[in-house]
């Protein structure tokens, strides 16, 4: 069978899966390339709308990875956009132009479409096939989608508006000064979880994707000398505590240095460490156990049919 590519806007990276199904008929990835475009500057505004340089950044994203797709001839590319563009006043204009650029139409994302597309990505996962029980947390750049698996089905869903890029452009002052840690943004979390009712009473495992665990095993294996996928996939808030007080205690310009976190992600990558250790008090979770498997695996596992 023909592969197909997904092309997921995020608020702050672009992301392509091209993906197809191999003997065995699991998902199996083809293509994964990402690209850092930042299209959610003023995302915390009470009228947010995408900026000119941010949008031209990510139409110019969006082009070269449907470019990179076509090496693979896909049967179909599916271009999806979440929090930042659906939130936008222009979000609407974004996505024309994204189709006069590239001749591929835009689906916007609802926030319960988008939890139920990571959960279907999750569910691909051949590491989380031992988890019937299970949290799972995807943290992005405008929100962060909660999920709870029981006996691998969804029984509990919340998309809440703590995105990194929201919460630096609402609470840091600075972003090019050190990192407080704990302070309103651990609070914030604290109130909007207890307040969207999403339950976190049941003691299980969390599972957590997106870039923020992604980086943080990056770093972990820059420091190692291991490439990332062959860090270990888990965790421990003790570590990510250990990451905030070292990364955060950095300035800027000296973050930017750092091995394995993108510079582009380096103002932002503090209040989304605090996010995730604040989320893991409040639950009672000692780590995160990682995945690859979200937003972009859904989509293409949808497209494919199957299981």
């Amino acid at each position: 069978m023909s592969p197909v590519a997904v092309i997921d806007i995020g608020s702050n990276s672009i992301k392509l899966l091209v993906a197809g199904r191999d003997d065995g008929g699991r998902l199996a990835a083809r293509q994964i390339r990402t690209i850092e475009a930042r299209i959610s500057a003023g995302i915390s505004r009470e009228n947010p709308r995408l900026g000119s340089e941010g949008a031209a950044r990510g139409i110019r994203a969006v082009a070269e990875l449907a470019a990179d797709a076509d090496a693979f001839k896909p049967r179909q590319v599916i271009v999806v956009a979440t929090s930042a563009v659906r939130g936008a006043a222009n979000g609407r204009e974004f996505c024309d132009k994204i189709r006069e650029r590239t001749g591929h139409s835009v689906r916007i994302l609802t926030g319960e479409e988008e939890a139920n597309l990571i959960a279907r990505g999750l569910l691909c996962d051949p590491g989380l096939g031992a988890l019937h029980d299970f949290y799972v947390f995807d943290l992005g750049g405008g929100s962060l989608e909660c999920l709870d698996f029981r006996d691998r089905k969804v029984v509990q869903a919340a998309s809440l508006q703590l995105g990194c890029v929201r919460l630096t452009e609402h609470f840091v002052a600075d972003p090019a000064q050190p990192f407080t840690a704990g302070g309103p943004i651990a609070a914030h979390v604290r109130k909007a979880v207890t307040e969207a009712g999403f339950s976190l009473t049941r003691r299980a495992p969390a599972v957590g994707t997106g870039g923020t665990l992604t980086t943080a095993r990056a770093i972990l294996g820059a420091r190692a000398g291991l490439a990332l996928e062959e860090t270990e996939p888990r965790l421990t808030v003790g570590q990510l505590r250990d990451m905030l007080a070292l990364v955060g205690g950095l300035a800027l310009g000296e973050r930017r240095k750092v091995a394995g976190l993108p510079p582009a992600r380096a103002d932002v990558f503090p209040a989304a460490l605090s996010t995730l250790i604040a989320l893991a008090e409040l639950g009672g979770f000692d780590g995160y156990r990682h995945s690859f498997y979200n937003l972009r695996w859904g989509v293409a596992a949808e497209a494919l049919g199957g299981g």
